[in-house]
């Protein structure tokens, strides 16, 4: 199931690697997904408003620990690359054991923090005991979500992109049935909700689990992996806290803006949460991408093509322009026919507010891409620090946009806070990597003139 992606076509592989990840991507966003939709017919707008509410709070949760698994793993695909089966048991072992520690540590912390949170963010007083009733038990469950996202990470740094994304499948459908049993059935509300998301993905984690441990070979630990490298463990916090931070950067930007708009109602943060879940399910293609580009980078850093490492980006960046487009003309075309499906017979204001969301984002979601491509490219290649400053500029353009259009009025300008967010992150992304690539060829082409001297050498002596 193993696939290295040092050798062949870069786009083939790209592409073969990224459609997994897509459809995989696609599935895991059912999971909310699905629990917006059946919560907003069954339940009610309000309960969608409370949910909706809690979607910048659970990123913030998870895709902190979504970052620590992805950097963890990097290191592990290098060595993958480079051919050293024992080093790369040995970063697994590591990526376990500080999963396990930095887990037990968020899971108490947001549980004992979420409440105040809500409150800070301004959460409607009409929906704040169902958003806090639904995030509390997300955040029980995220020894859950680490488990399979570890996993994940793990088999997709050895190239394996498809395991994962079957895993998953099963999951999501789980997940849809248990949503109609808790809410429909068992009258359990948005906790039902919660309750199905997290027993489906702790499920598609133990599935992972099991498989890895029969089919790899090459990722089985033993007792002597377990006795942690300190260079190893530093190496693999060095890049998985900076991820891990960009990710949570990220997420308080959104999480403020969500305050913002939560000023304007909760009919407003219905459309808007409609929308934005509609969003999230058409632009997969993009951080599918992302993932593929960093295993790409990481594989050919550890075998030393760093030419290959180029071609791949300059392709990588092609289709991040077709994906983005294709995802525009989704949202300009389609979003008002598709936001029905979260929402029975929605008023024309709610539809008015979704549409002006779906308008103000999607001419922009080529940028969207070109943020993936590049932040993943250095992540990919070790380089940590730089995407996290890159979020730190996200945060502060969310941040400015965020109280322009709360001090103005303007539901307009808060919509527009992502793609503003998207560019300021962007440019320093962009710098540095072809500043990291120009530097990394010269090395190259250094060392192919040395080989070529010492060839020319020995051909000499014999």
């Amino acid at each position: 199931m193993e696939r290295d992606m040092t050798k062949g076509s870069p786009m083939k592989l790209i592409l073969w690697f990224t459609v997994p990840l897509l459809i995989g991507n696609v599935f895991q966003q059912l999971y909310n997904m699905v629990d917006t939709i059946i919560v907003g017919r069954y339940v009610g707008v309000q309960a969608l408003a409370a949910v909706g509410s809690t979607g910048t709070i659970m990123f913030l949760i998870q895709g902190f620990m979504l970052g620590l698994t992805a950097g963890f793993t990097v290191l592990t695909a290098q060595r993958f690359g480079a051919g050293d089966v024992e080093g790369m048991k040995k970063t697994v072992a590591s990526a376990y054991v500080l999963s396990i520690v930095i887990t037990i540590v968020i899971t108490a912390i947001s549980i004992i923090g979420m409440r105040p949170l809500l409150e800070l963010m301004n959460t409607p007083e009409d929906i704040i005991q169902d958003a806090y009733d639904y995030i509390v038990v997300i955040c029980a469950g995220t020894g859950a979500v680490v488990l399979y996202n570890l996993l994940a990470s793990i088999m997709r740094a050895v190239g394996d992109s498809k395991t994962p994304l079957y895993f998953l499948i099963i999951s999501a459908v789980l997940n849809i049935f248990l949503d109609l049993l808790f809410i429909i059935v068992f009258y359990m509300g948005v906790k039902g909700a919660a309750y199905a998301t997290i027993l489906s993905q702790g499920i598609a984690g133990v599935l992972c689990l099991i498989y890895m441990f029969k089919k790899f070979p090459n990722l089985r630990i033993h007792r002597e992996h377990w006795r942690l490298e300190k260079n190893c463990v530093k190496y693999q916090i060095s890049l998985g806290l900076p991820m891990a931070l960009q990710f949570s950067i990220t997420a308080v930007g959104a999480i403020i803006l969500q305050s913002a708009l939560n000023v304007f109602g909760s009919t407003v943060v219905a459309a808007y949460t409609a929308a934005n879940k509609m969003e999230q399910l058409v632009v997969q293609a993009l951080p599918s991408l992302g993932v593929t580009v960093s295993t790409f980078c990481a594989q050919n850093l550890g075998a030393g093509h760093i030419p290959r490492i180029r071609e791949g980006i300059k392709k990588s960046v092609m289709l991040s322009f077709v994906f983005g487009f294709f995802a525009m003309a989704i949202m300009l075309l389609a979003g008002n026919w598709l936001v029905r499906l979260f929402i029975t017979d929605p008023t024309d204001e709610i539809l008015h507010y979704a549409g002006i969301y779906l308008v103000a984002n999607g001419v922009f979601e080529w940028l969207l891409g070109l943020l993936f491509v590049y932040r993943n490219a250095l992540q990919g290649m070790g380089r940590g620090v730089v995407p996290l400053i890159a979020g730190g500029c996200e945060l502060f353009a969310r941040v400015v946009v965020a109280f322009v259009g709360k001090g103005i009025g303007s539901y307009m300008v808060i919509c527009l806070a992502s793609p503003f967010a998207w560019l300021c992150a962007s440019v320093p992304l962009i710098i540095a990597y072809y500043s990291l690539i120009k530097d990394f060829m010269g090395r190259w082409k250094e060392r192919q003139l040395e080989n070529e001297q010492e060839q020319v050498l020995a051909a000499a002596e014999n």
